[in-house]
């Protein structure tokens, strides 16, 4: 996404903001089941636990908003993130899980024998889920809630002010601010749609990429293009982020799964005969 066009009229203005992308922590149906946009799904232990080291590895970087889905468990992440930064949560309706219908609550299990199943994998872009929402256009409209914070940040960025043009010894002084940081706490299927966006791949190939719970995912937006700073960085060890065994099947798993949370696909050399 390229900058506003305001902004090549104010060539003090940064140049470029700076999102960072949080799934919410561990549920205790993240990975059995997809939550969707369910009620009362909660962090659990290990999410709240997960939510306060995300705070943690983000002490010292104060954005300039902090957003979150309406759903508890991304509030739940936030807030953790709100205490420690300092910085309150701003709710974003268009940040919201896709709407699942009648998928909604039920096991991934259960689901991958559905017929609609093979779709979701192969072809996402084509995806109504029954009585839902379609990929499509909770993929729109979480990109366009991007590029319209996008705009919102550079365009009120301080401008310069007016008066005679700077001494030598005031170029500091007149050097652009730097640029924006914000962050948005949503749901593992809408980042990795934004994450498609930004790279500019098709919606169909977005299975591809994966959001582990409190991840971070950072995407600096200039006027010519976007720049994929980070990807499901979880601040963990390489050997746990590997993928678990259901994850190497080649399926990914609808909502997002649960990351390192089972044991992970690690070769192991066979045992020495004894004999």
């Amino acid at each position: 996404m390229a900058t506003p066009a305001a902004s090549q009229d104010t060539p003090s203005t940064p140049e470029a903001v700076t999102l960072i992308l949080v799934r919410h922590g561990m549920t205790d149906v993240t990975g059995p089941r997809l939550a969707g946009r369910a009620e009362g799904v909660h962090l659990n232990d290990t999410g709240r636990a997960q939510a306060a080291d995300l705070a943690a590895r983000l002490d010292g970087l104060r954005p300039a908003v902090l957003v979150s889905s309406p759903l508890e468990r991304c509030q739940e992440t936030a807030g953790a993130v709100a205490e420690r930064l300092g910085v309150p949560v701003t709710t974003d309706e268009r940040f919201i899980e896709c709407d699942y219908g009648s998928w909604t609550g039920r096991g991934i299990g259960e689901l991958s024998e559905e017929p609609l199943w093979r779709v979701v994998q192969d072809h996402p872009s084509a995806v109504r889920f029954p009585g839902g929402e379609a990929l499509a256009a909770s993929s729109a409209r979480a990109v366009e809630a991007v590029r319209d914070w996008n705009s919102r940040l550079l365009l009120a960025s301080p401008a310069p002010s007016a008066g005679p043009a700077p001494t030598a010894g005031a170029e500091a002084a007149a050097a652009p601010p730097p640029p924006p940081v914000y962050m948005v706490c949503s749901h593992g299927d809408i980042i990795k749609s934004i994450v498609a966006d930004a790279l500019g791949i098709h919606l169909d190939l977005f299975q591809r990429l994966r959001v582990d719970p409190c991840s971070i995912t950072s995407i600096t937006y200039t006027r010519t293009r976007p720049f994929l700073n980070k990807l499901n960085d979880t601040g963990e060890s390489l050997a746990a982020s590997l993928p678990t065994p259901a994850e190497a099947g080649g399926d990914a798993v609808v909502g997002g799964g649960a990351g390192s949370q089972e044991p992970p696909a690690v070769y192991q050399e066979p045992a020495a005969d004894a004999s």
